[in-house]
């Protein structure tokens, strides 16, 4: 019998782009989506899908039994900027959701999770660059607070209950399928949308904003290689580093004009700006790559490309 995999949150920006691909590789019917809203057309049209409030145990429970679900990937999240906006909601959202998951599986009910850490978990004394797996995380957000709790949760779950959650830190994401949800990095997606209808973007991040970026495809890989790594060969069960590339407003511009030659950039930092200067630059993810041959296939050049041709 194939496996059957929940999917909370997602209508977000990774979990549309996650379901499909699961549903993809494993079967639309083996794969149920769930938000607290309905999704796109071809998330609606191609598998199961459930309404379903990820703060709400006995809800995802009563799902979680019905459709005898083997793994989840927890994607219901509040975002680092949004989050700023609503301390208190994003809190309760990124957290109580987490130990939901966490307790199914301590239950058994549940055999593996998947969830999702951030580079939210650095601050302003991390290493900058080439950060490490293991450093010092005072992060200054709610995101990266809530986060770096989480990692905390997940690793002492798997140390004393022997829960299978397996967790990456994602840099900022950029895809063309789906739309940003309120992140520090949605410039990196912006940017293309208006390179393409105005000829220009202005930037709420300075020139010289150094960030870890992934293209999504990458980001989507990297979910489902570690889930089907061997467990007995992962040695982080808080969150693994995660890298691909690395850029400023300006570099990514540099990369837009190679196409579009007339395109220009301006600069209006607003309070994002604080948060990506809490952020590293660039990530060491050899741990990753020694413990499930971890390795990045899109380079800015590569995801100029795809993006501009798929968006146009």
């Amino acid at each position: 019998m194939q496996k059957s995999i929940l999917i909370l949150g997602a209508c977000g920006q990774i979990g549309t782009e996650l379901t499909l691909a699961l549903r993809n590789r494993y079967g639309n019917d083996t794969v149920i989506a769930s938000d607290i809203r309905e999704g796109t057309d071809s998330l609606m049209s191609t598998g199961p899908f459930e309404i379903l409030d990820a703060t709400n145990y006995d809800a995802m429970e009563d799902i979680v039994m019905h459709y005898e679900v083997e793994e989840v990937y927890l994607m219901a999240a509040m975002l680092s900027a949004t989050a700023e906006k609503f301390p208190e909601r994003a809190w309760n959202l990124n957290m109580n959701s987490l130990f939901n998951v966490l307790n199914l599986a301590k239950e058994k009910k549940i055999e593996k999770i998947f969830w999702p850490s951030s580079i939210a978990v650095f601050g302003v004394n991390t290493p900058k660059e080439n950060t490490p797996q293991h450093t010092l995380m005072e992060p200054s957000t709610v995101y990266g607070i809530s986060k770096q709790t989480g990692e905390r949760w997940c690793a002492y779950y798997h140390a004393k209950y022997g829960v299978d959650v397996r967790s990456v830190r994602f840099p900022g994401l950029i895809s063309w399928k789906t739309l940003p949800g309120g992140g520090t990095t949605d410039y990196a997606v912006e940017i293309y949308i208006q390179a393409l209808e105005k000829g220009s973007y202005t930037s709420f991040l300075q020139k010289g904003t150094k960030l870890p970026m992934m293209f999504m495809e990458d980001a989507i890989r990297a979910a489902v290689e570690l889930m089907e790594s061997d467990g007995s060969r992962l040695t982080i069960r808080s969150s693994y580093n995660l890298g691909a590339m690395s850029f400023a407003p300006e570099e990514i511009a540099t990369s837009i004009q190679q196409v579009l030659p007339s395109f220009k950039i301006s600069y209006d930092p607003d309070f994002r700006q604080a948060i990506a200067d809490s952020w590293p630059c660039s990530i060491d993810d050899s741990q990753a790559r020694k413990d499930w041959a971890w390795s990045p296939k899109f380079d800015l050049k590569r995801t100029t490309a795809e993006m501009l041709e798929n968006l146009s």
